[in-house]
């Protein structure tokens, strides 16, 4: 079974203000790691934000929430590990 990628339209707007080799490196990462099982990757988040997941890639993170009925990964937001969960 193979999973989908989905991307929030916020998401997607973080993606585009980033540097071209970053959106590379995310959306290689993504391509290749998350659609045979995205749970072998990245981590759950805890706390308030409870039930999405995490994935590292670099300096950078990519937050998400997993649709299991559809195998589904919904992208929520991008952004620099600094500032994403805020």
């Amino acid at each position: 079974m193979t999973w989908h990628i989905e991307w929030d339209n916020r998401a997607r707007k973080e993606l585009r203000s980033l540097d071209a080799s970053i959106q590379n490196k995310i959306l290689d990462y993504l391509d290749e790691r998350i659609i045979s099982n995205p749970r072998n990757f990245g981590k759950g988040l805890t706390g308030d934000k409870a039930g999405l997941w995490r994935y590292r890639i670099g300096d950078y993170r990519v937050v998400c929430r997993f649709e299991d009925d559809v195998l589904v990964v919904v992208i929520i937001t991008v952004g620099h590990r600094k500032e994403i969960y805020d």
